[in-house]
């Protein structure tokens, strides 16, 4: 039998095709994903479990004048190889290449850049309302959302809003269970009784309440069913959805069996799915440092609290939810319900630990200055993933929060350098603060085998000085004091270069800082973080207010969104590899 994905590079090519033949590409665009990710990596069960419905959408639907979003993009891979990515697939995530998440400048057929959950619904819904308002009342407008995104706050506005539209909208439920970890929540429940319960559907059915034509479940990998339902849907006027179920991580046994680390896998056997086992790191990540530390801390302090949405294994508080599951929450995606929940147990006496990934508590920025700093409510924010984070791109780097926590009011910012000061920050935190603190710590492993020692309690607000120089004088804050030690070492006097470790953007330690105005001449700053408001901008303004005329330099992430790599290349691209900042320090 010929293979007829190799003849297939745009949705034009599949619409040629006899539906009968549709399931055959289905298996081929399996294997392609497979063997494609098995070697270069990605995110493979979501995309697997979504092939019969990414077939059938482009097959019915005439894209990309009709506008299809993907919800988070995790599942869009199929998508990609059937609007001419196929010959770059390789590429995909890598430094240079195509991007992880369905992006605009990338391609026509991605209709709207994504790579946070819950905004398929919003976007489709304005799309979909401003056809309406050019007289294009025939286009479709489709959002594929899983169960775990329409849980999210910002899904519910958006079907709110578009139950008392007319806008020609059709929402896919692809309800698989599971986002990252296993789907929470009372509407994951709802939803589970009625993929078994036809009557309850029928009767007592949360979306026909919003006035959406309802249809389904269906069987996801069904493509005859789904074929019908979407050609009739395509006629039905109005809001419509679309209840789908799906098995996530579909046609590869391992990834359907353990679908949490088959969400992305890395490296694996195509035939098998056994996974390629890496070699064994002698450092730990820096997700386990905290959750590890947070069960020793816990076992000593029951008003100790863990709060996260939906990244119970991605942050490692699963350790404390094995060990305390009544003190553990995934409030599932749901960023400002994590905030505000925290805030509200902090009121009644316990110390809440509330773990998000930097910049997804972007989306809870409000909830941080109005619900916890403005009522000065010591909760401690453990931001994962701050700074670059790799492969997933400009969505997914932590590079704004130094900026943006810092302008508010009363909130400690502290960033480790490594392990054994976060380890020692959150031990500090539980002792009990006056104020809320935030914590950011980066993605991946540390440099540190022994870093379980004897807690010790930080002074807030102060900074260390790592090495001695007489002329010139780095400031860091974080992890990226590494690279600046490996510079110092590189560069062609290191005696000249002092090196200091400022461990609190704010409060900025200012005794320390005179001492260094008051014995250095040039003075840089360097963070993995925007250098527009961070932490440099603090210390001009910190230069400024005390009237010093040292020459200094900022150094960080530019201002523009940085693409997709691994750490290492987009740090030589952007000048915070050890050899650049070598070159800068000598220069200076």
């Amino acid at each position: 039998m010929k293979n007829l994905l190799d003849n297939i590079s745009n949705p034009k090519d599949l619409r040629k095709l006899n539906p009968t033949q549709l399931p055959q590409l289905a298996k081929e665009l399996r294997a392609f994903i497979i063997n494609v990710i098995a070697t270069k990596e990605g995110h493979l069960g979501a995309s697997l479990g979504v092939i019969e419905l990414t077939i059938a959408i482009h097959y019915l639907f005439d894209t990309p004048n009709d506008l299809l979003v993907w919800d988070v993009g995790h599942q869009a891979y199929g998508h990609k190889i059937l609007t001419g990515r196929k010959a770059i697939f390789h590429t995909n995530r890598q430094f240079g290449g195509i991007a992880g998440f369905p992006s605009r400048k990338e391609s026509a057929f991605d209709a709207f850049g994504v790579g946070h959950s819950s905004t398929s619904i919003s976007a489709a819904l304005g799309m979909a309302i401003a056809s309406n308002l050019k007289g294009q009342t025939e286009k479709q407008h489709i959002a594929v959302i899983g169960d775990a995104s329409i849980a999210s706050g910002m899904a519910f506005e958006a079907l709110n809003h578009a139950g008392v539209s007319k806008a020609n909208l059709l929402i896919i439920l692809n309800d698989n269970a599971i986002g990252i970890d296993p789907s929470v929540g009372a509407l994951k429940e709802y939803l589970t009784r009625v993929k078994t319960d036809r009557k309850l559907a029928a009767q007592n059915n949360i979306i026909k309440a919003l006035n959406f034509d309802y249809s389904g479940p269906i069987d996801g990998h069904n493509l005859p069913k789904v074929l019908a339902e979407l050609e009739r849907l395509k006629s039905v006027k109005g809001p419509k959805f679309l209840h789908v179920i799906t098995t996530k991580g579909k046609g590869l046994q391992k990834a359907e069996e353990d679908q949490v680390t088959y969400h992305a896998p890395g490296k694996f056997d195509k035939v098998s799915g056994v996974r390629i086992k890496k070699t064994a790191s002698l450092y730990t990540k820096y997700q386990d440092v905290f959750g590890k530390t947070m069960v020793e801390l816990a076992t000593q302090n029951n008003k100790i609290i863990g709060i996260t949405p939906a990244m119970l294994t991605g942050s490692s508080l699963k350790f404390m939810f094995e060990k305390f599951p009544k003190r553990t929450f995934d409030v599932g995606i749901a960023e400002q319900h994590a905030v505000s929940l925290a805030a509200g147990m902090a009121t009644q006496g316990f110390i809440p630990f509330c773990n998000i990934y930097s910049t997804f508590l972007q989306r809870a920025y409000d909830q941080v200055i109005h619900d916890v700093a403005l009522q000065n409510l010591p909760v401690v924010f453990c931001l994962d993933r701050a700074g670059l984070v790799g492969e997933d791109g400009a969505t997914h780097h932590g590079v704004f929060d130094l900026a943006y926590l810092r302008a508010i009011p009363n909130l400690i910012v502290f960033a480790p350098s490594n392990e054994i000061e976060l380890r020692n920050i959150l031990y500090t935190a539980q002792l009990g603060l006056k104020n809320p603190i935030a914590i950011r710590y980066p993605r991946g492993t540390g440099t540190i085998i022994d870093w379980q020692k004897s807690f010790e309690k930080i002074e807030i607000g102060k900074g260390l000085q790592l090495k001695t120089g007489t002329k010139k004088a780095v400031l860091s804050i974080g992890t990226i004091a590494k690279n600046v030690t490996d510079a110092i070492e590189l560069s062609g006097d290191s005696s000249e270069i002092a090196h200091f470790d400022m461990r609190f953007v704010k409060p900025l330690d200012e005794r320390l800082l005179h001492e260094i105005f008051k014995n250095h001449k040039t003075i840089f700053t360097i963070e993995d973080g925007t250098i527009k408001g961070g932490f440099g901008a603090a210390i001009l303004e910190f230069a400024s207010k005390n009237e010093y005329k040292n020459k200094i330099q900022v150094l960080g992430i530019p201002d523009n969104f940085i693409e997709h790599g691994s750490v290492l290349e987009l740090q030589r691209k952007i000048g915070l590899n050890p050899s650049n900042l070598a070159s800068l320090f000598s220069k200076a």
